[in-house]
Parts: structure tokens; C-alpha cells; sequence
């Protein structure tokens, strides 16, 4: 089976003197005619705002054999640099986690190669990215952004993410931003598969495809647990096999 890289509990314990009580989080909720109905809409909505697009563009110049000649440039009174510029553009999905300072992360294969990197936020703005360091064995990237009122999704702690957890991934697959899909953690420390030098997997079955590389897998508190950055696609769509770079990685490389 082939990868593709896109080339695309919380448990809060009560302890008393003689009893210890276990008190689970409830499932998110929101009031629909005055009833309240399970839903995830209040977790995306608090998240989706630090999802942003991330549009790259390669500028290539293309030279017609006649615009060499100095003749045919005095003829034809053309300027002295008869080079044609020409933009080639690709897109994923990056996750803003310094709203301050206007810190995006994103994946490596994402940017790789760009001239130009363009941030589009869920409001529209859009925005010249800097990239300030990127890391091919890891699959991440650090861009920034001279954007003002921004929102950041907090990271999770170590060890704060377990197999069975509910998630949600929210990107920009096939160019449609601000998709959102839900899943499990379907495995923890997936690696040996081949797409990059550093592997530590999540697994999940969130459905993520092309244009989901960079974006965000959150949990049901709204807080990032992983950048996605694969699928296993062995008849070159999505199976329910996905992968992300776990967000105390992604962490440690920002």
C-alpha cells in the first residue's frame, strides 16, 4: 500500500478522605428551539476561526528564443528584460497558535519549494506569509503573519491524548476551507511508514484528504493534538486512515 503526504480521558478525580469520585466531561451541547441537542458545533466554532488556507506560488520565467535578439527588442521597442513571469499555485491548510505574534504552523511539504506564501483567515483577510524556519525530517513549517485580532488554538499537553478519544479535523481539503469531519484516535506512535525522516503518528479515521496537510486535529475541549499531515490511500482517495504530527512535536520544533 502506498502513503500519500499531499503532494499532497478527561478524567477529573475528586479524592476525599474515604471516597474518590470520577466525574467524566459532558459531551458539548447547544440549544436548537430552546433544546439543548449533543452537538460538536460549539467546539468548531471556538477552534475553526485559527484554521487558515495556505496558498503557495512558484514565479518561473519563460523566455521566447526572439526576445533574445537586441533587433527584434529595438523593432519592436520592447523593455530590456523580455522575460514573461508566470505563477504555478498550490494549497493547503495551516493552524494559528500565537495569536500575538501571528505564528502559523503548517507542514513542510506544504511550502516547500514557494516563492510566495499566502495566508487566507476564515474572515476573508488575506496575508504575505514569512516563513521563518521549516523542517523537511518533521514534515513542519513556521510562518508569520502581520495580522492583527487573530485567534490561536491552545496546544495539548503531553500525554493528554489516548486511543478511542473523539476528534475533529478542520482544513481546506480539495480547496473547500473550513471543512470540518470527526473521528477517533485510532492509534498513537504510528511510524515506519515511509513519508518522512522523524515518524510519530497519529492515527486517526477523521476523513482528511489533499488540502488537509497542515490543518488542525483537536479534541473535544477544542485544544490541538495534531498537525495532519497523511493519508494511507492505496486506491488514491481517502480509506479512514489518516495521520498527524502530534502537537508536543510540533511543539518542540516550533
Amino acid at each position: 500500500m502506498a502513503i500519500s503526504s499531499f503532494r499532497f480521558v478527561l478524567v477529573f478525580l475528586c479524592v476525599g478522605l474515604t471516597t474518590t469520585t470520577h466525574v467524566h466531561a459532558a459531551f458539548p451541547e447547544r440549544l436548537i428551539q430552546g433544546t439543548s441537542v449533543p452537538s460538536l458545533a460549539p467546539i468548531v466554532k471556538q477552534a475553526a476561526p485559527a484554521v487558515v488556507n495556505v496558498s503557495t506560488y512558484t514565479i518561473r520565467a519563460h523566455r521566447n528564443p526572439l526576445l533574445s535578439s537586441p533587433f527584434f527588442r529595438h523593432f519592436f521597442q520592447l523593455p530590456e528584460d523580455p522575460a514573461v513571469t508566470k505563477r504555478t499555485q498550490s494549497a493547503g491548510s495551516g493552524v494559528i497558535v500565537d495569536a500575538e505574534n501571528g505564528f502559523v504552523l503548517t507542514n513542510h511539504h506544504v511550502i516547500q519549494n514557494a516563492d510566495e506564501v499566502e495566508i487566507t483567515l476564515q474572515d476573508g483577510r488575506r496575508f504575505k506569509a514569512t516563513i521563518l524556519g521549516s523542517d523537511k525530517k518533521v514534515d513542519l513549517a513556521v510562518l508569520q503573519i502581520p495580522a492583527e485580532n487573530l485567534t490561536s488554538i491552545p496546544l495539548a499537553s503531553d500525554n493528554a491524548v489516548q486511543v478511542g478519544d473523539f476528534v475533529l479535523a478542520i482544513g481546506s481539503p480539495f480547496g473547500l476551507q473550513q471543512t470540518v469531519t470527526s473521528g477517533i484516535v485510532s492509534a498513537l506512535g504510528r511510524n515506519g511508514l515511509g513519508v518522512q525522516g522523524y515518524e510519530d503518528f497519529i492515527q486517526t479515521d477523521a476523513s482528511i484528504n489533499p488540502g488537509n496537510s497542515g490543518g488542525a486535529l483537536i479534541d473535544l475541549r477544542g485544544t490541538l493534538i495534531g498537525i495532519n499531515s497523511a493519508i494511507l490511500a492505496p486506491s488514491g482517495g481517502n480509506v479512514g486512515i489518516g495521520f498527524a504530527i502530534p502537537s508536543e512535536v510540533a511543539q518542540s520544533v516550533m
